[in-house]
């Protein structure tokens, strides 16, 4: 035991002596910092902003952190506000650049909002604001100028191009009608609900089939757990008797309405998340507090790789409570805690505080950013050699509240893990904004709502015919579009190997006959993907019409994992199957 105990002093004097040390060293580095800034004020060769250079500084110190502590300097605070709170003042509409016309064009207006209110459409070319020209501005630009104090107005000028008919028509070729638009800014606040009810049955209803509601909610801003717990009421009185909770796509946002969120599905004083940080002010305890609505319908929550933090929160209380069955792909894994702070000069930071801990008690935080730091590798990269996710052996077990096996290892596991579907790559490059510089899908989508004043009421419904898809086809074949096909990028990488390695002269006549097969022919990949295109356009044309509710339920009679969630539901068997450990 003598042998042992002056390493065992030596330590309690570390520890005793750490923080003392920290202090110093922490001093030392700021009169360095201040040291460095006041000689660069003094001799460096041009005038220093200090604004910009501080606040450069700060963000490189930050970036070494992690993504989410951020500062925020005077100019930005509003952003952060706009973060918490969802809510902004503007005209409430997505703008774009437009890559064929090098113009920023209105892209989708918001129900309800001035932009649709005042009668703005999609594919109108901004070309002022008040006095001031934007047709040769960024993106950026336009839209700060677009913002502004609520009950402010301005006059919008836009040039609303003339359709294809009317060009063939006219004998002078127009570029469209200049259109103005006086608009005042309001309070935007983007629907945290974009569509909620009750999903039709397909064919005849069997006997057992459940009346199913269903719930979609793309962000946790403030009151979206009042505005879930409506529509939770509402389906109920409409006869749902099991729920589809959709959270894919849902980035997260309020700790606090999450916890209210479950508290509608759970009985109260129980634990939904605890926060555990550095310090004793960052720990905490949240428990539902409100009285449930429904804590015995079967009920499905459904996520994806964008499901994160908050909706993580949600979905993983909910599958450790065994209180619902998680479907989808594994979520983001985004478990840390930020909390915002007043800085002097009405600046702000966002720091990170601490980690979220689900009622099992795994931790939802996927990359180790303080391991990154030291060893410049984190669990993501870990995953990169095993797959999508770690290996069972390298995760630690934990039991939801029935005994069910569940494990850390970043995000949420689904219980039924389903797979979306992929888009084809010729897709990918005609409805990604800035891939496609003939914007030929863009154009033809403003073309035919300019057409077509109406489609009907139920979105459901719609469907362009064999006729518009082949003008379609033949408009993207004339506009000269181009992609490159990933099939073709990585046949050119084996090529190449086989080229290094010296196999490439004994199998040439092989790649050759492969390097045909290959060959790049718009015509038939729009062919062969007829049906995902036609479908992508035709959800295109119903936001213009519809808004996004109306995308959003055209999109779910073709939605994989809503029809396994469907499925699910409807077996009763299955489902308490799944809940039992």
């Amino acid at each position: 035991m003598l042998f042992f105990l002056p390493m065992m002093m030596s330590a309690q004097e570390e520890q005793q002596n750490a923080p003392k040390n920290h202090n110093l060293e922490v001093g030392k580095n700021l009169d360095i910092f201040n040291a460095v800034y006041r000689n660069l004020d003094l001799f460096y060769v041009d005038t220093l902003n200090p604004e910009r250079t501080i606040t450069q500084a700060i963000k490189g110190m930050l970036r070494s952190l992690d993504p989410y502590t951020e500062y925020y300097p005077e100019s930005e605070t509003k952003n952060l506000q706009q973060m918490i709170t969802g809510k902004y003042a503007g005209i409430g509409s997505i703008i774009k650049y437009h890559a064929k016309r090098k113009r920023i064009v209105i892209d989708e207006p918001y129900e309800g909002m001035p932009a649709a209110e005042v009668g703005l459409k999609k594919g109108d070319i901004i070309l002022s604001i008040d006095d001031s020209v934007m047709t040769d501005k960024s993106t950026s630009y336009v839209s700060s100028h677009l913002r502004g104090d609520a009950g402010t107005s301005f006059m919008l000028k836009v040039l609303r191009p003339s359709t294809t008919a009317q060009q063939a028509k006219s004998k002078k070729k127009t570029k469209g009608e200049e259109l103005k638009f006086k608009i005042t800014r309001r309070n935007i606040k983007l629907p945290e609900l974009p569509w909620y009810g009750m999903l039709e049955e397909k064919g005849e209803r069997k006997e057992e089939s459940k009346k199913i509601g269903y719930i979609n909610l793309n962000q946790f801003t403030e009151g979206c757990a009042r505005s879930v717990r409506n529509a939770l009421i509402e389906l109920k009185q409409q006869g749902a008797e099991a729920l589809i909770f959709d959270l894919r796509g849902n980035g997260g946002g309020s700790e606090m309405e999450a916890v209210d969120i479950v508290s509608l599905w759970v009985p109260k004083e129980q634990t939904v998340v605890e926060n555990r940080g550095k310090v004793l002010q960052a720990n905490h305890i949240y428990k539902t507090r409100l009285e449930p609505i429904d804590t015995v319908m079967p009920m499905v929550v459904l996520v994806n790789g964008e499901t994160a933090s908050a909706s993580e929160i949600t979905a993983g209380a909910l599958q450790d409570l065994d209180r619902a069955i998680i479907i989808g792909t594994r979520t983001y894994g985004k478990g840390l805690v930020q909390v915002p702070m007043d800085l002097p000069y009405n600046t702000n930071v966002k720091i990170t505080t601490s980690k979220y801990y689900i009622p099992s008690g795994r931790c939802i935080q996927a990359i180790n950013y303080k391991k990154r730091r030291e060893e410049r590798g984190d669990r993501r990269e870990m995953e990169s050699l095993y797959g999508e996710r770690l290996p069972d052996s390298l995760t630690q077990v934990f039991h939801t509240r029935a005994g069910r096996e569940v494990r850390d290892g970043g995000g949420i596991k689904p219980d039924v893990e389903v797979k979306a579907d992929t888009i084809p790559n010729i897709l990918y490059y005609l409805s990604v904004g800035g891939l496609d510089s003939t914007e030929v899908m863009f154009d033809y989508v403003v073309d035919y709502i300019s057409r077509h004043t109406s489609i009907g009421d139920d979105p459901t419904l719609f469907h362009l015919t064999d006729a518009d898809y082949a003008e379609f086809r033949q408009r993207v074949i004339d506009s000269g579009f181009t992609y490159d096909p990933v099939s073709r990028k990585q046949f050119d990488e084996l090529v190449k190997t086989a080229k290094i390695e010296g196999y490439y002269e004994d199998a040439k006549d092989t790649f050759d006959a492969l390097a045909e097969k290959l060959k790049h022919n718009v015509a038939s990949d729009l062919d062969k993907h007829r049906e995902d295109i036609m479908h992508a356009l035709e959800l295109d044309i119903i936001s213009a019409y519809h808004y996004q509710r109306g995308a959003l339920r055209a999109g779910l009679s073709d939605d994989r994992q809503l029809k396994e969630a469907v499925r699910l539901l409807n077996d009763k068997q299955e489902y308490s199957k799944l809940l039992k450990p």
